[in-house]
Formats: structure tokens, sequence, C-alpha cells
């Protein structure tokens, strides 16, 4: 498996390649879970771990608010 970033340009998804959600079958959610299942295991079998993380977490922290009090031109 390789790291998301490398993929991300031969993966990107669009209208073209990327079936739409109703479009979607059983068949294709079962091949998808079956591929994510295995790049998991190979995540784990390669010294990978995964960790939990607090459901009250955010990834962006609180910013200072920014006054905008009379930026907007007259």
């Amino acid at each position: 498996m390789k790291d998301g970033y490398e993929d991300q340009g031969k993966n990107a998804r669009n209208k073209e390649t990327e079936e739409f959600a109703e479009e979607r079958s059983i068949t294709s959610r079962e091949r998808a879970r079956s591929q994510l299942s295995s790049d998991v295991e190979e995540f784990l079998a390669s010294g990978g771990a995964i960790s939990e993380v607090d459901p009250d977490v955010t990834a962006d922290p609180p910013r200072k608010p920014q006054p905008k009090y009379g930026s907007r031109p007259i």
C-alpha cells in the first residue's frame, strides 16, 4: 500500500470514472469493502498501527477571531 498522496493523481475521482452513489450495486459495494479490508490487512502486516481518536478532537484548532469591522469599501 502506498502513501495516499502519491496515488491521489492516478485515483482522482471525477464524473467520468466514478460511479454515482445511486448507480452503485451491492456487488460494487462488496468489492469496495473487500478492497478496503485487504488494504488494512496489508497496512497492519507491514508494521502499521491504527489508533482511535476521541470524538471531540478536531483537525482544525480554534482560531483567534479576526476583526472585520470597517474592512469593506463603501
